[in-house]
């Protein structure tokens, strides 16, 4: 099998699960070495309170072909970004790929009041973990990456920059989240691009993480009786999806195409030709502008 990223060395902020987590086995599946941080850890839990850790994502990555590396990092903490960094260079002397897919607000997330209904402590709190975490960690990683030209940012967010312009995201604190994630990739395109460097907004569709297959009481194996309580649910994704989008870009030497642009996995699919688990290419943005926004029936006929 051929592993277009052997001897590149990736970092993925936020790893413990999810998006994050698939990232990474999938960059290693291509020959990466993938650092994989996060604050929930064998030695104890986030907030989140969930069982994942970072270790388990390592060893993931190291069985798909890679190299894993699991480092208990708060993003928060501007020391443990740095120590984390400096490491980085000790042991490889460069950084080619970025992923910044910390999140962890989704206990403090209030859904569906107004501002003045909203809690201001975890409100606060939740922009801090969606957005000033991945500016400290691109204060410190950037300038490692910058180092030789042809490096990846990849933002992770929830929805396109399109999507977001048109769609409230049933909070002002969690809508402002997911559309200042997109715009950090825009920023960082603007200062990466003397450096030859590429920064991309990438987004999953609806996808079917840890705690979403929890959400609607089903496994993997069965998660298509999920549509029984969502019927759009038939257009989920597994997390793999975007973590084969996100190695597709690392691998592609013209990915500076993508420069500064918001893209999704189900369009990048279409691009790349790569597909998820189960062999398929879902493009939920299509499906929801084409199916959910008119309010159609589920049908995923044609959009898989």
């Amino acid at each position: 099998m051929t592993k277009p990223l052997t001897g590149k060395i990736a970092l993925v902020a936020g790893a413990t699960r999810g998006a994050g987590r698939q990232i990474a086995v999938q960059l290693g599946a291509a020959g990466a070495t993938v650092y994989a941080t996060g604050r929930s850890s064998r030695a104890g839990r986030s907030e989140m309170n969930r069982p994942e850790t970072i270790e388990e994502t390592a060893e993931l990555v190291t069985a798909a072909g890679g190299e894993g590396i699991a480092v208990r990092v708060d993003h928060l903490v501007p020391e443990q970004v740095r120590d984390l960094v400096a490491r980085i260079d000790a042991e490889q002397g460069r950084l080619d790929v970025l992923v910044n897919d910390i999140w962890g607000a989704d206990p403090l997330v209030t859904w569906e009041k107004p501002v003045w209904e909203q809690p201001l402590d975890a409100g606060f709190r939740t922009l801090r973990l969606a957005i000033d975490t991945h500016i400290i960690t691109a204060h410190f990683a950037l300038p490692l990456l910058i180092r030789r030209p042809g490096g990846l940012v990849v933002e992770i967010g929830d929805g396109t920059t399109a999507y977001n312009e048109r769609t409230y995201r049933l909070s002002v604190f969690y809508d402002l989240a997911k559309v200042s994630v997109n715009r950090l990739a825009f920023s960082w395109a603007h200062e990466l691009e003397p450096h030859g460097c590429t920064a991309v907004a990438l987004t999953p569709g609806w996808l079917r993480s840890e705690a979403m297959l929890e959400h609607y009481g089903v496994t993997e194996e069965n998660w298509r009786d999920g549509a029984a309580k969502e019927p759009h649910f038939v257009m989920s994704e597994t997390p793999a999806f975007v973590g084969r989008a996100v190695a597709a870009l690392a691998a592609d030497p013209d990915r500076a195409r993508w420069h500064g642009r918001s893209v999704d996995s189900g369009g990048l699919a279409q691009v790349y030709g790569f597909t998820d688990v189960d062999g398929t290419r879902p493009n939920w943005a299509r499906y929801h502008d084409e199916v959910v926004a008119p309010g159609k029936p589920a049908d995923d006929s044609g959009y898989r």
